[in-house]
């Protein structure tokens, strides 16, 4: 589905061109509130689809996108990756690292929309499924990089986040067909040794980094009651909790409902609750979050 003005929402959007060289573009949303008086947070974007499915153009991340920036007034750039099994992880890893380093360069600073309405010092990463996946790894590698010196990330939202293991924990003991059918997914996308428990997908894994220090001030870990990854969303928040990092790191589990349910159908009840959970979690950045925030579980 093309860019451009959204009639149900009024949100309009366009698509650029940020890395010429791997031919990464991306599409920047804006609501239609956007002046060039107040600045609006800054959320850069990653789709899920396992790292191998979906991109911008996508009409039905374009409906959910539309609607989400509409709910959250901010504006959003979501990136598309390159993907496998044309392009062999860490592609998508690497144009992730290299969007991050664009979105805070002087270059992205004087694109139009982003010059007159976003606010690079309200800087949010965030994604679904893979794309949360993709953030909790950015977050990871700023901490060690010159980088994370001078670009200091307010948040992180993690929507379904696509993580997982070998040994299965929680509701995966109970389905070992669905378990088996998503080990085949990850052994399809990454070829490792360590299958399941390679550090990509699992960060709580021998020789993964885990999550201390992870660079960003707040986090909200979203998890769906259906979905075979719930348990490993949540381990990975009960984790975060535990390292004492980032300053606030809330939690929100909808019933009813399973994974991506919000990106196939962006106007149903449970979709508009997700939405104004990230809204208040975007706009409400700063010295008003308390340290009671830090084991919030969202209803």
């Amino acid at each position: 589905m093309p860019p451009g003005l959204d009639p149900k929402t009024g949100v309009e959007s366009k698509d650029i061109i940020i890395l010429p060289d791997a031919g990464v573009s991306a599409r920047i949303y804006r609501p239609s509130s956007a002046s060039t008086t107040t600045k609006l947070p800054l959320v850069l974007y990653f789709h899920g689809g396992a790292f191998i499915i979906s991109s911008i153009a996508d009409p039905k991340y374009h409906s959910s996108l539309n609607a989400l920036v509409a709910e959250c007034n901010f504006v959003l750039v979501s990136v598309d990756y390159r993907r496998v099994p044309e392009h062999p992880l860490p592609a998508a890893y690497d144009d992730s690292w290299a969007a991050l380093q664009w979105i805070t360069s002087e270059e992205a600073r004087g694109e139009p929309w982003l010059r007159d309405h976003a606010d690079f010092d309200r800087l949010f990463l965030a994604g679904d499924s893979g794309g949360a996946n993709m953030s909790h790894h950015l977050a990871m590698r700023l901490r060690d990089d010159v980088l994370g010196k001078r670009v200091k990330l307010s948040g992180i939202g993690m929507v379904q986040p696509y993580f997982w293991g070998e040994k299965p924990i929680g509701a995966e003991v109970a389905d070992p067909g669905r378990k088996a059918w998503v080990d085949s997914w990850w052994r399809f996308v990454c070829v490792s040794d360590k299958g399941c428990d390679d550090p990509l997908i699992n960060p709580f894994a021998v020789g993964a980094a885990g999550v201390e220090g992870l660079a960003c001030k707040n986090v909200l870990v979203i998890v769906s009651e259906k979905d075979i990854l719930r348990d490993r969303g949540r381990v990975y928040y009960e984790k975060l909790v535990e390292s004492g990092g980032p300053a606030a790191v809330e939690f929100m589990e909808i019933e009813g409902v399973d994974h991506v349910f919000h990106i196939f159908d962006p106007s149903c009840e449970e979709a508009k609750r997700l939405f104004k959970r990230v809204a208040s979690f975007v706009n409400s950045d700063g010295d008003d979050r308390k340290e009671g925030d830090r084991n919030v579980k969202g209803a």
